[in-house]
């Protein structure tokens, strides 16, 4: 055993605060003259020494510190007593004068005799001791019954840290940190620093171990950590760490190492995180004569070797995915290959699972027709480039297997692939499977490896089309519009299909961007002859409405309501075409096609599409709370996908949703995350649905002006116009906002003009609320003697039209008119059926802003009565609404255009407030309204 006399920690480390903490605390406990001991346990490579390390400086200055190692004979450490009694005295004798901290390191590869004296030992420092014993081990059963911290891996910002510190050409630490305020220098001859996509990449690869990241980045030239030339595959620099790993393998029984090799070599074949099946297992461990009383008992029952296998079900995982790959770095190449070409053997033996429903597996035993999990084992089993054998799997990949393996089986084909130009197409592929499975990162790596742009390809144009359907869901559409594109008049000469579809997504990029000759020049560019009627139709009449030829284009989309063609793209753009032309109930329908065919046949990436079209078709129907339901299941699959584009749209609709059910927190929560997603990435659709839904909030709660100068940019002419398939739907809340704000006179022009507009569309579209809407407007700007007509009018097409929420919204304003002159007896009837029907259909914040009028008209009764404490029960029903306007900060004006009073009328009611209540000032009503006074709880429903 040698003392530290020199310990080198100048850097704090990165994600090991709790560890630090636990650690200062049981140094603290030393200082006190109460020793102990504990066990930092951790698979190799996750900082055990550099812990040692940062506590053996921690101490120094306090007592001495005594670092025991193993002997380079492996015989036990350096000068260490090898009894129990000898190593406790040598111990008490070192800690007499000063504490004494004692680290020892790599604990568990000291020889038996050692090991056991060191347990021993520190099982026998109790209270009172002034020694502490640190002991860095692999967590085996040698020191069980201690005190112990298991490390976990980094997580990812800490990961994020130290990778940006190893980049930076600073010390490889294991967790080591920069001081405050300190930035890591750029990589030399790196210009603007590390790559993203390989940063990404190296902390996927790393998993959070920081000994693997320093390895993998030190085998990496500069060139390929900047993104300049391709990334290698695999990537090298983890023999170290894998070595260390499998240095635990040494010690077991010939028939656990058997048995893990065919579970790491089975997990080949696997989607990442699967696991291996155990019936396989079972298979191949008897095909090898491995006992089948072992067998079932680690497969089956209770006797799987601890710290390496796991089971869940019918699957069997290792405990950390490093263990599985140590195991085949450290079994020799040629029982490697063995097992790889077994458990081929036995997977084409039984045939491969279909992939989708009603696809037949590969035929049994067919060695021309082998399934994909077989081509995969043999390609792991294969000694080097195999041009055939690369050629096959490319070819299987072909078929309708889930993506995420098509993805793996076309990166094993590019890894047998020696020539450059088919290399980088076969990984541009497998980029373009991992896109479709919803793996975004994966795909990004992928694109890694084929090379910089202007590379010669096999596949000249996949890669960028690849990235810019990467960018259509992660990135600037403006971005994607550009790349694919460019994509398409690369492909077009060799690849129809994947031009098509470039194309499309390139017109999707410009919609969403509110981008109109964008999205024209896209579909222009599109040669409808050798596709389907409906898809011919569709191109066609989409491009005549963007054009102005609206009449012409809305009798071509009506040709594609009812596609005959299953597939959910198909499916989706007759939602699109349906929603267009305004048959929102052919929409929903659509759009629950379109979503059970994602659900059945994917792509996964998907989902979150046609999740949003449903929702939005639902909204556009009435259907909140369905479109709700549906929006959120779209979140939570577009975050699980890496798609933020998508997350933004979905924000947008829940923001819409929750303008009418509320809470108007959860309106302007969403409503907050659309725009400040929507503005980096340029898109306009979401931007001004969500605008629309903060404007309708704000008309719930009585804030038309709010409303109005959020609507005025969206549906006026002007550089801030809305999206020019959206901004026609909220014409009809900018009127109303308008008028009640008290614009009509001063803004008499702009909202004629808009009306006349929305008139043009209402006569365009079959949206059946559009009628209804169109004669609402004109109520609210007609004189006095023609609004009761006008507003009769609006009433009569929603009886046709049906939709509570619509309706309540023309009763509302219909009560409220009759109210303001005058004519309360009349005003009752159309206030208690729009309350009704908000209470109906959940508009909680309407119903309120609905009970409030009835109140004020005289109407009396449970559902339009709030609960008042004390003196407030005193005040009549118009002061008490006056009095919460006030106390919410609102001033008589603002007040009087929310009530559709005068400002005098409201002075005369706040006076006759303040005298009921004994109160002198806004502020006292503020503060009796405010959190620690009477409360004011939702609209009692019936």
């Amino acid at each position: 055993m040698t003392s530290s006399t020199t310990v080198h920690s100048p850097l704090r480390l990165y994600g090991r605060s709790g560890e630090l903490a636990i650690l200062e605390g049981l140094l603290a406990r030393l200082w006190q003259g109460d020793g102990g001991a504990l066990v930092l346990t951790a698979p190799p490579g996750l900082g055990r020494s550099a812990l040692l390390r940062e506590a053996a400086a921690a101490h120094r200055a306090r007592g001495p510190v005594l670092h025991a190692t193993a002997s380079p004979d492996e015989r036990g450490p350096h000068s260490l007593p090898r009894t129990a009694d000898a190593l406790l005295a040598r111990l008490r004798e070192r800690g007499a004068a000063r504490p004494l901290l004692v680290c020892a390191d790599d604990a568990h590869a000291w020889d038996p005799a050692s090991r056991t004296a060191l347990a021993l030992a520190a099982r026998s420092l109790g209270p009172g001791s002034r020694v502490a014993l640190l002991i860095a081990a692999d967590g085996g059963p040698a020191f069980a019954g201690l005190p112990a911290l298991r490390l976990g891996p980094l997580d990812e910002d800490a990961a994020a840290a130290l990778l940006d510190r190893l980049a930076g050409g600073g010390e490889g630490v294991s967790g080591g940190a920069d001081g405050p305020g300190r930035r890591p220098p750029r990589l030399p001859g790196v210009t603007g620093g590390l790559d993203p996509v390989v940063r990404a990449e190296l902390l996927r690869e790393a998993a959070g171990n920081p000994r693997l990241l320093t390895g993998l980045i030190r085998r990496l030239t500069p060139d390929q950590l900047a993104g300049r030339t391709p990334l290698p595959c695999p990537l090298p620099g983890a023999e170290g760490v894998l070595a260390a790993h499998a240095d635990r393998l040494d010690g077991l029984p010939a028939h656990t190492r058997a048995l893990l090799l065919l579970a790491a070599a089975a997990q080949e074949h696997e989607p990442a995180g699967a696991g291996a099946d155990a019936l396989l297992l079972l298979r191949a461990g008897t095909r090898t004569g491995l006992p089948r009383d072992f067998l079932d008992g680690v497969l089956f029952g209770s006797a799987a070797p601890e710290g390496f296998l796991q089971r869940a079900g019918s699957r069997v995982h290792f405990s950390h995915p490093l263990f599985a790959r140590a195991v085949l770095h450290h079994a020799p190449p040629a029982r490697r290959r063995a097992t790889h070409e077994l458990l081929a053997a036995l997977l084409a033996e039984t045939g491969d699972r279909p992939a989708l429903p009603g696809t037949p597996a590969a035929p049994s035993g067919d060695r021309d027709v082998l399934p994909l999990a077989a081509l995969v084992q043999l390609s792991c089993a294969a000694p080097g480039p195999d041009t055939v054998l690369a050629a096959r799997l490319e070819a299987a990949a072909t078929a309708p297997y889930p993506h995420g393996e098509r993805s793996s089986a076309l990166c094993r084909a590019a890894a047998l692939t020696t020539g450059p130009p088919l290399r980088s197409a076969r990984f541009a592929a497998a980029a373009e499977q991992a896109a479709l499975a919803g793996d975004p990162d994966r795909a990004r790596a992928l694109l890694a490896r084929t090379g910089a742009a202007g590379e010669q390809s096999a596949s000249p144009g996949l890669a960028p089309y690849v990235h810019g359907l990467l960018a259509l869901r992660t990135g600037p559409v403006a971005d994607a519009h550009a790349a694919l594109i460019a994509a398409a008049a690369l492909l077009g000469p060799y690849d129809p299909r994947r031009a098509l579809d470039a194309l499309l997504g390139a017109a999707e990029a410009a919609w969403v961007a509110g981008d109109a000759p964008g999205y024209l020049e896209a579909m222009g560019r599109i040669d409808p002859a050798p596709y389907d009627r409906a898809f011919a139709s569709y191109r066609a009449g989409m491009c005549a409405v963007l054009a102005g030829r609206t009449e012409a284009g809305h009798a071509l989309l009506r040709q594609c309501l009812d596609p005959v063609d299953p597939a959910p793209a198909a499916l989706l753009r007759a939602g699109v075409a349906a929603l267009v032309l305004g048959e929102v109930a052919a929409a929903c329908r659509t759009g629950a096609r379109a979503l059970a065919a994602v659900r059945t046949a994917g792509p996964d990436a998907l989902l979150p599409q046609a999740l949003e079209h449903l929702a939005y078709a639902e909204l556009r129907a009435g259907l909140h709370a369905g479109a709700r339901a549906h929006a959120l299941e779209g979140l939570h699959a577009a975050r699980r996908t890496g798609q933020p584009d998508s997350s933004v749209h979905l924000h947008a609709v829940l923001a819409l949703a929750a303008s009418v059910e509320g809470p108007a927190e959860a309106c302007a929560a969403h409503c907050d995350a659309a725009l400040a997603g929507a503005g980096p990435h340029g898109l306009a659709q979401p931007a001004t649905l969500a605008t629309w839904a903060r404007a309708r909030a704000d008309l719930a709660a009585g804030r038309s002006d709010e409303a109005a100068a959020r609507l005025g940019p969206l549906v006026r002419p002007g550089p801030r116009q809305g999206h020019f398939a959206a901004r026609m739907l909220a014409v009809p809340c900018y009127v109303e906002a308008a008028v009640l704000a008290g614009r009509g006179a001063e803004e008499a022009g702009e909202l004629h003009a808009a009306v006349a507009e929305f008139a043009g569309w209402t006569a365009r579209t079959a949206d059946p609320q559009a009628p209804a809407q169109l004669a609402r407007c004109q109520a609210l700007l007609a004189p006095a003697e023609e609004a009761d007509a006008r507003y009769a009018e609006a009433l009569a097409h929603h009886a046709r039209a049906g939709g509570d929420f619509e309706r309540a919204r023309t009763q509302l304003l219909y009560g409220q008119w009759l109210r303001r002159r005058r004519r309360t007896r009349e005003a009752r009837t159309p206030l208690r059926d729009a309350l009704v029907a908000f209470q109906r259909c959940s508009a909680r914040a309407w119903a309120e802003r609905a009970a409030g009028e009835l109140r004020a008209a005289g109407e009396q009764g449970p559902s339009v009565r709030p609960a008042t404490d004390g003196a407030l029960s005193a005040l009549t029903p118009q002061q008490q609404r006056i009095a919460r306007c006030v106390a919410e900060g609102a001033t008589n004006r603002e007040v009087a255009l929310r009530l559709s009073l005068s400002p005098r009328t409201v002075d005369h009611h706040l006076r006759n407030v303040f005298a009921a209540l004994g109160i002198r000032s806004r502020t006292e009503l503020a503060r009796l309204l405010g959190p620690e006074g009477p409360s004011w709880p939702e609209v009692a429903r019936p």
